[in-house]
């Protein structure tokens, strides 16, 4: 992507993977606000959500829109670049310029589709942990993100236990429930059930399966909004009409919103990324190797933590929030914990959401004291 920095890693630098497999050569797409200090002890890493990319706070070259949270990232806002160093990077597997399933398998020339390896939250983490350490910078300040940007930042915390000061998860889980599981198999039937799939080489075969791509995105955003905020927002209201149709278009408006939420979804997303994107939430569980507890998966941490959650978020309900606070007290962690009284669903965490600002605005300026920042 023209608009974005890259970090390329040779054959002398492979990628461990959970699968059991090295990806390697790779490369990493991420973006920068601000300057890092002197002693390299100012940098915030922000981990984006299923399908954000590395434009949090900069025009997306694909849509021309602002970055998704650049509500929260800017100037005088909760993570300032005159006082921080904000990086972000597209994940591995994704495709805004990170290898993934469109990027060239080196083997064969062609992309790699579905003989790219199926990838782990903790794989992203690692391939974070080498931009980072390409950055030259030993310990984050802070690390920051919502969903499976929140399951990002718990990794982090996990596994680089020294290498986190602050740690900021926001409406997140420990591990994908069988709920979540479920709707993103939906959305991944709905893609290979696509005949322009092609067995998911549809890039060869210049195809692309955007009717399936489109219904799994209609799908999931169902998932981050709440009935209360739908009722408000379209109720039953028609959609430019003044009778029902009896027929099958879009004679409601919450039709037409979800239709065009798909529509726009294909222009920006590959199908392949959003398989494996979806697969990588589905096998996270935190405390899978730590005998399913939670607390020793956290033991001898000395990162400080703040957990947000939304009281409307049936995604990653706040007992899921609540549950990782739980733990974290468990093992002695520095811990705080802010539910917010809203109705806008999970999609709460992108949006205007001053009680949040303030909660984020709060620890990390409680956080950047402690530090001398």
């Amino acid at each position: 992507m023209p608009s974005s920095l890259v970090a390329h890693f040779g054959p002398d630098e492979p990628l461990r993977l959970d699968a059991g497999r090295a990806l390697s050569p790779f490369q990493i797409a991420y973006t920068t606000h601000g300057t890092l200090n002197a002693d390299k002890s100012n940098a915030i890493l922000v981990c984006h959500a299923l399908t954000g990319d590395q434009y949090v706070a900069s025009r997306n070259p694909v849509t021309g829109k602002p970055g998704w949270w650049s509500t929260l990232v800017g100037e005088g806002k909760p993570l300032d670049p005159s006082r921080y160093f904000i990086i972000c990077s597209n994940v591995i597997g994704g495709c805004m310029g990170s290898t993934g399933p469109a990027a060239l398998d080196p083997a064969t020339g062609e992309p790699y589709a579905l003989d790219l390896p199926v990838l782990t939250i903790r794989d992203m983490v690692r391939a974070q942990a080498m931009l980072v350490d390409r950055l030259g910078i030993d310990t984050l300040f802070a690390v920051v993100g919502g969903s499976m940007g929140g399951m990002q930042v718990l990794e982090w915390a996990v596994t680089y236990k020294d290498r986190v000061f602050a740690a900021l998860p926001i409406a997140t889980g420990a591990r994908h429930s069988s709920q979540n599981i479920a709707f993103h198999e939906v959305g991944r039937q709905a893609v290979v059930a696509d005949p322009e799939w092609r067995a998911g080489r549809y890039i060869l075969e210049g195809t692309r399966p955007h009717k399936g791509l489109a219904v799994a995105r209609m799908a999931a955003h169902v998932t981050y909004l709440s009935e209360a905020a739908l009722q408000r927002k379209f109720g039953r209201n028609l959609q430019d009409r003044e009778a029902l149709g009896f027929g099958f278009d879009a004679d409601f408006q919450i039709e037409s919103y979800l239709r065009h939420q798909g529509m726009t979804f294909v222009d920006r997303f590959d199908a392949n990324s959003y398989l494996y994107m979806t697969r990588a939430m589905d096998y996270f569980d935190i405390a899978a190797e730590y005998g399913g507890s939670l607390a020793e998966a956290f033991r001898g941490t000395r990162t400080r933590f703040c957990l947000v959650s939304f009281s409307s978020d049936w995604l990653f309900p706040t007992e899921e929030n609540r549950a990782v606070v739980h733990a974290l007290n468990a093992a002695a962690a520095s811990v705080s914990f802010v539910e917010i009284e809203t109705d806008r669903g999970h999609d709460a965490f992108l949006l205007d959401e001053p009680e949040l600002f303030d909660a984020i605005r709060g620890f990390i300026s409680s956080a950047a004291r402690l530090r001398g920042l």
